[in-house]
């Protein structure tokens, strides 16, 4: 199934968001409204504690919806089957902190696995090599990630998210474990997958080096978006 291509890539309409049951029951997301256009880079920022990461597992449908609306490039998953659901998180790409690698494997064949997952066989091994050359790693294409630091681990896992082109990028804290440099070289290629090819960025971060590539910086505390302005970066 093709995803018909919306102006308009996420749409949250009345988001309530609850951890717990009964008298444990907590409320970690109040009435979240918001709109992500295709083709921006929004960068999520706030406390820790704040509902950030709750919010991106949401958006990337690996939590349920309790309440409220939730449209992913154009169809609404509240609702919908989980072999539909599979189908969404398909044109999804997930950067997390957990880098999440086959210690087994590597780092290009980490990568090959991604492009394996959309049936899309053709060139996999040209296609890791060259989003991993990229990213600065062409001199560790074939290292398995025991022999990796971290800054390269989390590389492979960005490249393992971005490889298939996807139409959303969520990822939490993607330059965190990355040196000013390599955490420009991968912001820049966000910026190219944004301005060039529409796809849709959404960033929780704490980064303060790359605020400047945003096209709107949302403020989330205590579960509630406090502001949410276009950057002037």
């Amino acid at each position: 199934m093709t995803l018909i291509a919306a102006s308009t890539a996420v749409e949250i309409r009345q988001l309530n968001y609850f951890f717990g049951q009964g008298d444990l029951r907590k409320q970690v997301l109040y009435d979240i409204n918001l709109e992500l256009p295709r083709g921006q880079i929004i960068i999520m920022t706030g406390p820790s504690g704040s509902g950030k990461t709750t919010l991106l597992t949401l958006i990337g449908a690996l939590r349920t919806v309790q309440q409220g609306s939730l449209r992913l490039l154009d169809q609404e998953i509240v609702g919908l089957r989980r072999s539909a659901l599979v189908e969404v998180r398909r044109n999804i790409g997930f950067i997390f902190q957990a880098h999440n690698l086959f210690e087994s494997l590597t780092a290009s064949q980490n990568v090959e696995m991604a492009v394996e997952l959309l049936d899309n066989w053709g060139n996999k091994r040209q296609k890791a090599v060259a989003i991993l050359s990229q990213l600065g790693l062409a001199d560790r294409i074939d290292y398995k990630p025991s022999t990796l630091s971290g800054g390269q681990k989390q590389r492979v896992a960005i490249a393992r998210a971005l490889v298939n082109q996807p139409e959303l990028v969520l990822a939490d804290e993607p330059t965190a474990a990355l040196d000013k440099q390599s955490g420009r070289e991968v912001v820049t290629l966000m910026q190219n997958l944004a301005k060039t090819q529409g796809k849709t960025i959404l960033m929780v971060t704490h980064d303060n080096r790359i605020l400047d590539v945003a096209d709107r910086i949302i403020t989330l505390v205590d579960g509630r978006i406090e502001t949410d302005e276009m950057s002037s970066g």
